[in-house]
Protein backbone atom coordinates (compact mmCIF):
# COMPACT_ATOMS: atom_id res chain seq x y z
CA UNK A 1 0.00 0.00 0.00
CA UNK A 2 1.46 3.33 -0.78
CA UNK A 3 1.17 7.11 1.09
CA UNK A 4 1.70 10.27 -0.35
CA UNK A 5 3.42 12.50 1.39
CA UNK A 6 2.20 16.17 2.51
CA UNK A 7 5.25 17.85 0.91
CA UNK A 8 4.89 15.53 -2.37
CA UNK A 9 1.14 16.59 -2.57
CA UNK A 10 2.01 19.86 -1.91
CA UNK A 11 4.56 19.92 -5.14
CA UNK A 12 1.71 18.05 -7.10
CA UNK A 13 -0.73 20.45 -6.65
CA UNK A 14 2.08 23.34 -7.19
CA UNK A 15 2.85 21.35 -10.94
CA UNK A 16 -0.81 21.49 -11.52
CA UNK A 17 -1.59 24.89 -10.87
CA UNK A 18 1.81 25.82 -12.46
CA UNK A 19 0.90 24.21 -16.05
CA UNK A 20 -2.77 25.15 -15.87
CA UNK A 21 -1.69 28.62 -15.25
CA UNK A 22 1.21 28.31 -18.18
CA UNK A 23 -1.64 27.10 -20.50
CA UNK A 24 -4.87 28.83 -19.23
CA UNK A 25 -4.26 32.02 -17.72
CA UNK A 26 -3.54 34.01 -20.50
CA UNK A 27 -7.28 33.22 -21.89
CA UNK A 28 -8.92 33.50 -19.22
CA UNK A 29 -7.64 36.57 -18.31
CA UNK A 30 -8.54 38.05 -21.55
CA UNK A 31 -12.21 36.85 -21.15
CA UNK A 32 -12.59 38.24 -17.48
CA UNK A 33 -10.52 41.58 -18.81
CA UNK A 34 -13.50 41.86 -22.08
CA UNK A 35 -16.30 40.63 -19.78
CA UNK A 36 -15.54 43.41 -17.10
CA UNK A 37 -14.94 46.23 -19.98
CA UNK A 38 -17.65 45.15 -21.68
CA UNK A 39 -20.15 45.98 -18.00
CA UNK A 40 -18.94 48.98 -17.55
CA UNK A 41 -18.42 50.73 -21.01
CA UNK A 42 -20.91 50.94 -23.31
CA UNK A 43 -18.87 52.18 -25.85
CA UNK A 44 -16.27 48.76 -25.80
CA UNK A 45 -19.43 46.63 -26.49
CA UNK A 46 -20.57 48.32 -29.70
CA UNK A 47 -20.24 46.87 -33.20
CA UNK A 48 -18.42 49.80 -34.48
CA UNK A 49 -15.67 49.04 -31.61
CA UNK A 50 -15.91 45.21 -31.46
CA UNK A 51 -15.26 45.31 -35.35
CA UNK A 52 -12.71 47.88 -35.32
CA UNK A 53 -10.19 45.91 -32.57
CA UNK A 54 -10.94 42.53 -34.70
CA UNK A 55 -9.71 45.18 -37.63
CA UNK A 56 -6.45 46.31 -35.68
CA UNK A 57 -5.25 42.91 -34.38
CA UNK A 58 -4.99 41.34 -37.87
CA UNK A 59 -1.53 43.52 -38.36
CA UNK A 60 0.31 42.73 -35.62
CA UNK A 61 -1.54 39.10 -35.38
CA UNK A 62 0.85 38.33 -38.56
CA UNK A 63 4.03 39.67 -37.78
CA UNK A 64 3.87 37.96 -34.28
CA UNK A 65 3.37 34.61 -36.33
CA UNK A 66 6.97 35.01 -38.06
CA UNK A 67 8.12 36.97 -34.72
CA UNK A 68 7.29 33.46 -32.73
CA UNK A 69 8.69 31.29 -35.26
CA UNK A 70 11.94 33.63 -34.37
CA UNK A 71 11.88 33.82 -31.23
CA UNK A 72 11.24 30.12 -30.47
CA UNK A 73 15.15 29.47 -32.75
CA UNK A 74 15.97 31.31 -30.08
CA UNK A 75 16.09 34.54 -32.09
CA UNK A 76 15.00 38.13 -32.25
CA UNK A 77 13.77 39.86 -34.93
CA UNK A 78 13.71 43.82 -34.81
CA UNK A 79 13.43 44.76 -38.27
CA UNK A 80 10.02 43.88 -38.73
CA UNK A 81 8.68 47.38 -38.40
CA UNK A 82 10.93 48.60 -40.99
CA UNK A 83 10.21 45.81 -43.20
CA UNK A 84 6.47 46.87 -42.80
CA UNK A 85 6.91 50.03 -43.79
CA UNK A 86 9.24 49.25 -46.38
CA UNK A 87 6.38 47.20 -47.65
CA UNK A 88 3.94 50.33 -47.77
CA UNK A 89 6.16 52.07 -49.71
CA UNK A 90 6.69 49.61 -52.07
CA UNK A 91 2.67 49.30 -52.03
CA UNK A 92 3.13 53.05 -53.77
CA UNK A 93 5.52 52.68 -56.23
CA UNK A 94 2.80 51.33 -58.64
CA UNK A 95 0.43 54.22 -58.98
CA UNK A 96 -0.88 53.94 -62.85
CA UNK A 97 0.09 50.21 -63.47
CA UNK A 98 -3.63 49.44 -63.31
CA UNK A 99 -4.52 46.31 -62.63
CA UNK A 100 -0.82 44.93 -62.43
CA UNK A 101 -0.37 47.25 -59.67
CA UNK A 102 -1.33 44.64 -57.04
CA UNK A 103 0.33 41.81 -58.46
CA UNK A 104 3.69 44.13 -59.03
CA UNK A 105 3.27 44.57 -55.37
CA UNK A 106 3.21 41.56 -53.98
CA UNK A 107 5.65 40.17 -55.93
CA UNK A 108 8.12 43.09 -55.26
CA UNK A 109 7.56 42.67 -51.24
CA UNK A 110 7.58 39.04 -51.50
CA UNK A 111 11.14 39.61 -52.92
CA UNK A 112 12.36 42.27 -50.87
CA UNK A 113 10.98 40.59 -48.12
CA UNK A 114 13.27 37.17 -48.98
CA UNK A 115 16.35 38.80 -49.07
CA UNK A 116 15.88 41.01 -46.01
CA UNK A 117 15.41 37.80 -43.99
CA UNK A 118 17.77 36.09 -45.65
CA UNK A 119 20.18 39.05 -44.70
CA UNK A 120 19.26 38.58 -40.75
CA UNK A 121 19.79 35.04 -40.50
CA UNK A 122 22.77 34.72 -42.86
CA UNK A 123 24.72 37.11 -39.97
CA UNK A 124 22.83 35.26 -37.43
CA UNK A 125 24.18 32.10 -37.94
CA UNK A 126 27.27 32.64 -40.12
CA UNK A 127 28.69 36.05 -38.82
CA UNK A 128 27.62 34.66 -35.24
CA UNK A 129 26.04 37.95 -34.82
CA UNK A 130 23.69 38.53 -32.04
CA UNK A 131 20.11 38.36 -33.64
CA UNK A 132 19.60 41.53 -31.43
CA UNK A 133 22.93 43.61 -33.20
CA UNK A 134 22.06 41.49 -36.65
CA UNK A 135 18.05 42.61 -37.03
CA UNK A 136 19.05 46.45 -35.66
CA UNK A 137 21.39 46.70 -38.71
CA UNK A 138 18.80 45.22 -41.14
CA UNK A 139 16.46 48.01 -39.70
CA UNK A 140 18.62 51.06 -39.84
CA UNK A 141 19.71 49.97 -43.34
CA UNK A 142 15.76 49.50 -44.24
CA UNK A 143 15.16 52.80 -43.31
CA UNK A 144 18.53 54.86 -44.87
CA UNK A 145 17.17 53.21 -48.34
CA UNK A 146 13.35 53.83 -47.82
CA UNK A 147 14.09 57.37 -46.95
CA UNK A 148 16.81 57.67 -50.01
CA UNK A 149 14.35 56.25 -52.32
CA UNK A 150 11.55 58.42 -51.21
CA UNK A 151 13.64 61.79 -50.20
CA UNK A 152 11.78 61.83 -46.85
CA UNK A 153 8.27 61.76 -48.57
CA UNK A 154 6.46 58.76 -49.77
CA UNK A 155 4.00 59.64 -52.27
CA UNK A 156 1.19 57.68 -54.77
CA UNK A 157 -1.91 55.76 -53.89
CA UNK A 158 -1.79 51.93 -52.80
CA UNK A 159 -3.69 49.68 -55.14
CA UNK A 160 -7.05 49.90 -54.21
CA UNK A 161 -7.02 45.91 -53.72
CA UNK A 162 -5.44 46.65 -50.28
CA UNK A 163 -7.89 49.13 -49.04
CA UNK A 164 -10.34 46.60 -49.94
CA UNK A 165 -8.14 43.97 -48.00
CA UNK A 166 -7.93 46.65 -45.46
CA UNK A 167 -11.02 48.04 -44.62
CA UNK A 168 -13.49 45.21 -46.28
CA UNK A 169 -15.43 42.94 -44.55
CA UNK A 170 -17.38 39.24 -45.57
CA UNK A 171 -21.01 39.18 -43.38
CA UNK A 172 -19.58 40.94 -40.68
CA UNK A 173 -16.23 39.57 -40.51
CA UNK A 174 -12.73 41.75 -41.19
CA UNK A 175 -11.05 41.13 -44.41
CA UNK A 176 -7.85 40.81 -42.58
CA UNK A 177 -8.94 39.35 -39.92
CA UNK A 178 -9.61 36.36 -42.24
CA UNK A 179 -6.31 36.51 -43.83
CA UNK A 180 -4.56 35.74 -40.26
CA UNK A 181 -7.01 33.28 -39.49
CA UNK A 182 -5.40 31.45 -43.09
CA UNK A 183 -2.11 32.47 -42.64
CA UNK A 184 -1.88 31.48 -38.44
CA UNK A 185 -3.40 27.40 -40.27
CA UNK A 186 -0.54 27.69 -42.07
CA UNK A 187 1.83 28.56 -39.64
CA UNK A 188 0.59 25.95 -37.15
CA UNK A 189 0.27 23.11 -39.40
CA UNK A 190 4.26 23.72 -40.70
CA UNK A 191 5.05 24.05 -37.03
CA UNK A 192 2.80 20.30 -35.61
CA UNK A 193 2.72 18.33 -38.43
CA UNK A 194 6.03 18.75 -40.52
CA UNK A 195 9.55 17.77 -39.80
CA UNK A 196 10.74 21.70 -40.03
CA UNK A 197 8.16 22.26 -37.58
CA UNK A 198 10.17 19.48 -35.36
CA UNK A 199 13.54 20.61 -36.05
CA UNK A 200 12.16 24.66 -35.15
CA UNK A 201 11.51 23.07 -31.47
CA UNK A 202 14.81 20.97 -31.40
CA UNK A 203 16.42 23.80 -32.40
CA UNK A 204 14.95 25.90 -29.93
CA UNK A 205 15.61 23.39 -27.07
CA UNK A 206 19.27 22.29 -27.76
CA UNK A 207 20.86 23.57 -30.92
CA UNK A 208 23.80 21.33 -30.75
CA UNK A 209 21.52 18.19 -29.80
CA UNK A 210 19.34 19.42 -33.19
CA UNK A 211 23.11 18.99 -35.04
CA UNK A 212 23.75 15.74 -33.42
CA UNK A 213 20.76 14.42 -35.41
CA UNK A 214 21.09 15.60 -38.65
CA UNK A 215 18.93 18.97 -38.22
CA UNK A 216 20.39 21.67 -40.83
CA UNK A 217 20.36 23.96 -37.79
CA UNK A 218 21.68 27.12 -39.88
CA UNK A 219 18.88 26.58 -42.90
CA UNK A 220 16.18 25.94 -40.44
CA UNK A 221 17.30 29.29 -38.85
CA UNK A 222 17.78 31.34 -42.04
CA UNK A 223 14.39 30.05 -43.01
CA UNK A 224 12.43 31.19 -40.07
CA UNK A 225 13.74 34.70 -40.21
CA UNK A 226 12.82 34.39 -44.17
CA UNK A 227 9.28 33.81 -43.08
CA UNK A 228 9.24 36.54 -40.27
CA UNK A 229 10.30 39.09 -42.70
CA UNK A 230 7.55 37.44 -45.60
CA UNK A 231 4.89 38.09 -42.91
CA UNK A 232 5.88 41.11 -41.59
CA UNK A 233 6.12 42.08 -45.43
CA UNK A 234 2.33 40.97 -45.57
CA UNK A 235 1.60 42.77 -42.39
CA UNK A 236 2.92 46.08 -43.97
CA UNK A 237 0.27 45.58 -46.83
CA UNK A 238 -2.73 44.85 -44.81
CA UNK A 239 -1.74 47.89 -42.20
CA UNK A 240 -1.27 50.60 -45.07
CA UNK A 241 -4.32 49.05 -46.65
CA UNK A 242 -6.16 49.45 -43.15
CA UNK A 243 -4.82 53.30 -42.34
CA UNK A 244 -5.00 54.27 -46.78
CA UNK A 245 -1.92 56.09 -46.42
CA UNK A 246 2.11 56.06 -46.61
CA UNK A 247 4.60 57.24 -44.71
CA UNK A 248 8.10 56.44 -43.91
CA UNK A 249 7.12 54.91 -40.27
CA UNK A 250 4.46 52.61 -40.94
CA UNK A 251 4.41 49.95 -38.38
CA UNK A 252 6.80 51.62 -36.01
CA UNK A 253 6.05 50.00 -32.66
CA UNK A 254 5.18 46.80 -33.91
CA UNK A 255 8.65 45.03 -33.23
CA UNK A 256 8.50 45.45 -29.40
CA UNK A 257 4.71 44.62 -30.06
CA UNK A 258 4.88 41.74 -31.36
CA UNK A 259 7.68 40.15 -28.89
CA UNK A 260 5.32 41.54 -25.81
CA UNK A 261 2.06 39.84 -27.55
CA UNK A 262 4.27 36.06 -28.54
CA UNK A 263 5.78 36.27 -24.85
CA UNK A 264 1.81 37.13 -22.87
CA UNK A 265 1.13 33.81 -25.61
CA UNK A 266 3.75 31.38 -23.97
CA UNK A 267 6.53 31.76 -26.02
CA UNK A 268 9.57 31.18 -24.53
CA UNK A 269 12.51 33.61 -25.11
CA UNK A 270 14.95 31.28 -24.45
CA UNK A 271 13.13 28.84 -27.52
CA UNK A 272 12.00 26.29 -27.58
CA UNK A 273 8.27 26.68 -26.63
CA UNK A 274 5.35 28.43 -27.95
CA UNK A 275 2.36 27.76 -29.79
CA UNK A 276 0.79 29.88 -32.35
CA UNK A 277 -2.84 30.34 -30.78
CA UNK A 278 -0.80 31.66 -27.91
CA UNK A 279 0.52 34.44 -30.19
CA UNK A 280 -2.48 35.21 -31.95
CA UNK A 281 -4.47 35.45 -28.13
CA UNK A 282 -1.11 37.56 -26.94
CA UNK A 283 -1.91 39.75 -29.89
CA UNK A 284 -5.88 40.00 -29.06
CA UNK A 285 -5.13 40.76 -25.40
CA UNK A 286 -2.54 43.86 -26.39
CA UNK A 287 -4.95 45.00 -28.74
CA UNK A 288 -7.52 45.12 -26.47
CA UNK A 289 -6.10 46.98 -23.83
CA UNK A 290 -4.65 49.32 -26.20
CA UNK A 291 -8.32 49.86 -27.32
CA UNK A 292 -9.44 50.41 -23.47
CA UNK A 293 -6.62 52.74 -22.57
CA UNK A 294 -7.98 55.06 -25.72
CA UNK A 295 -11.72 54.38 -24.61
CA UNK A 296 -10.76 55.53 -21.10
CA UNK A 297 -9.60 58.69 -22.26
CA UNK A 298 -5.98 58.37 -20.90
CA UNK A 299 -3.23 59.80 -23.07
CA UNK A 300 -2.07 57.92 -26.33
CA UNK A 301 1.98 58.26 -24.50
CA UNK A 302 -0.14 55.93 -21.83
CA UNK A 303 -0.09 53.27 -23.96
CA UNK A 304 4.03 53.02 -23.24
CA UNK A 305 3.57 52.63 -19.42
CA UNK A 306 1.11 49.74 -20.20
CA UNK A 307 3.36 48.26 -22.28
CA UNK A 308 5.81 47.79 -20.09
CA UNK A 309 3.48 46.76 -17.20
CA UNK A 310 2.30 43.97 -19.65
CA UNK A 311 6.08 42.59 -19.83
CA UNK A 312 5.99 42.82 -16.45
CA UNK A 313 3.15 40.88 -15.94
CA UNK A 314 3.94 38.57 -18.70
CA UNK A 315 7.10 37.40 -17.37
CA UNK A 316 6.29 37.29 -13.67
CA UNK A 317 3.06 34.40 -14.51
CA UNK A 318 5.10 32.36 -16.68
CA UNK A 319 8.54 32.54 -14.51
CA UNK A 320 6.01 31.24 -11.79
CA UNK A 321 4.26 28.60 -13.94
CA UNK A 322 8.10 27.67 -14.94
CA UNK A 323 9.19 27.55 -11.27
CA UNK A 324 6.07 25.35 -10.53
CA UNK A 325 6.49 22.51 -13.26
Amino acid sequence: MTSTSPESSRYSNAVDFGTLLERYGLAVFCGVLVLVTASISPAFRSPTNIQNVFTNVAPLGIVVLGQAMVIIVRGFDLSIASMMATAAVIATQFDGWGGMALPATLVTTLVVSLIVGFANGFLVTKRNMSPFLATLATMIMLQGVRFAWTRGAPSGRIPPELQVLGTGQIYGIPLNLILLAILALFVWTVLTKTSFGRSVYMIGGNPRAAELVGVKVDRTVIACYMASAVLAGIGGLVLVGYVSGVDNWVGRGYELDSVIAAVMGGVALSGGRGSVLGGILGAFLLTVIFNIVLLLGFPVQFQFVVKGMIIILAMAIYRFGGRST
